[in-house]
């Protein structure tokens, strides 16, 4: 019995049982419509849950260059994104009963749904493969073998046979379905991927649960907007359906402009790397010539980055909705819509930025506090700064968590390729707030935090018949973190 204890012990830590309580949750309030999405998510929860044990208990985690002292984090990197969507979609079919949300916008959430959980099962398979590939991996007894093979087969089968399901029912097994299957599996191939390429470009800097998530929210994110703009396409030159018909292009100016800019921005250093290498000559390193360099370097840098932020992101915005200005005339008319309220709540804001930051960072530089003490007096700034507007402005404060969010790409993207002249003094003032959890190829802390703040608040725009979710961030970040070390 004590063996039996030991052994249950060892599977189920602190994080894997909150995760599972939170699942059971979700299933439990399902309703009958959404029962075949509600299902999947056991044979996705039972999978993950059995490629992290065996992913951490094996040499194949060694592979994946992850972040050094940190669980795999698997279970919740995978059925982080898919929960939480299903939870939208209970609350949504409450609405959609009572009229108060479209079915085509419910229809539409449907999809994501299937294509956020069929990216998280693409890199749980992903995952299995390599460990089943792997020289370095243990060689347990056949029969484990055949029983864990058996196990991931009906995982697979139990789940695809629930999504065809569903999307045939949804698409009334129509020409429509090829094109939904074709699209959700587009988004797994793409987060296989993006999942790779995060791990070798920056080794180190996640867990495969952190960088699952990261990838699945981004080509989430791509694809939704990718089908904003099919369906303009659609619209315009095509005459038969090219999209879902479900889609809804009943989208904010705000969300269009935040959508396009992140998304331009995130493409950039591809763009950039490829300028790069046909900008770049040959040459002697003499200190003059690296001089030379450095300056053209940053001279097409921020000339390529004024064209995608300036030319390439606001035509996308006009493309994908019908702008009746252009997006930075529109972003003026807004802020200045209410003048008082939102350009006090601008200096409140860099006022308060600039003290903490001049204060901390002289408190970093010249005293022996730990940094992870400093780390959450951010956290405990992002309450008084962001909850006063969300409680008065939550439109504006919308459009401006995109723009800081946007700032902290570009920073990042010179500190890291080391953008003359600012490149090297972003570094140091950056590495001031950094511990163990930062890298210095990557820092993520400060987008975590913002993130973490903004996304509870974006997923509550709409319908939302839970007055405390948009400050679930603010609270969880600013007040529960921070008690946390």
């Amino acid at each position: 019995m004590a063996s039996i204890a030991a052994a249950a012990s060892s599977l189920m830590n602190g994080e894997r049982a909150v995760v599972l309580l939170f699942v059971l949750r979700v299933l439990y309030s399902l309703p009958v419509c959404l029962l075949s999405h509600g299902l999947a998510l056991c044979p996705l929860a039972a999978a993950s849950f059995y490629v992290e044990i065996r992913l951490e208990n094996s040499s194949s985690l060694l592979r994946f260059k992850t972040r050094p002292g940190a669980s795999s984090g698997i279970l919740l990197g995978a059925v982080t994104l898919p929960t939480v969507l299903i939870s939208k979609l209970i609350q949504l079919s409450r609405a959609v009963s009572s009229h108060q949300v479209s079915y085509e916008d419910f229809e539409y959430l449907k999809m994501l749904y299937w294509a956020a959980s069929v990216s998280s099962f693409g890199v749980l398979a992903f995952l299995y493969s390599a460990m089943q590939h792997s020289p370095n991996k243990a060689h347990p007894p056949s029969s484990n073998i055949q029983s864990n093979s058996k196990l991931m087969s009906c995982s697979i089968g139990l789940y695809a046979a629930l999504c065809c399901v569903s999307l045939a029912i949804m698409s009334n097994f129509g020409l429509q379905l090829a094109f939904n299957l074709f699209w959700v599996v587009c988004h797994g191939f793409a987060v296989v991927k993006l999942i790779q390429h995060l791990l070798n470009t920056f080794p180190s800097c996640a867990s495969v649960g952190e960088a699952l998530l990261l990838s699945a929210g981004i080509v989430l994110y791509s694809g939704d907007m990718l089908a904003c703009t099919l369906t303009k396409v659609n619209e315009r030159f095509v005459s038969f359906n090219l999209v879902s018909p479900w889609y809804s292009t009943n989208r904010s100016e705000r969300s269009i402009i935040t959508q396009s800019v992140l998304l331009a921005l995130v493409v950039f250093p591809l763009i950039f790397k490829l300028l790069l290498r046909l900008w770049e000559r040959p040459s002697t390193m003499t200190s003059d010539a690296r001089v030379l360099s450095e300056v053209r370097r940053s001279l097409l840098f921020f000339g390529s980055l004024a064209f995608v932020l300036i030319v390439i992101a606001p035509s996308w915005m006009q493309f994908a909705r019908d702008f009746q200005s252009h997006p930075f005339l529109w972003i003026l008319s807004f802020v200045f819509g209410e003048p008082v309220k939102r350009l006090s709540l601008c200096v409140y804001w860099v006022c308060l930025i600039y003290a903490s930051v001049i204060r901390f960072y002289n408190i970093s530089k010249n005293s022996k506090v730990e940094r992870i003490l400093l780390r959450k007096y951010y956290h405990l700034m992002a309450v008084s700064m962001f909850s006063p507007a969300l409680i008065f402005q939550p439109e504006f404060l919308d459009l401006a968590f995109g723009a800081a969010l946007a700032v902290f790409l570009v920073v990042e993207i010179i500190r890291v390729w080391r953008i003359w002249p600012l490149g090297k003094l972003v570094h140091q003032f950056m590495n001031a707030f950094t511990d163990h959890r930062d890298s210095d190829l990557l820092i993520v802390s400060h987008f975590s935090l913002l993130l973490g703040c903004a996304v509870p608040m974006w997923l509550s725009f709409g319908y939302n018949d839970r007055p405390l979710a948009p400050f679930a961030g603010i609270l969880s970040l600013g007040i529960g973190d921070t008690m946390y070390n």
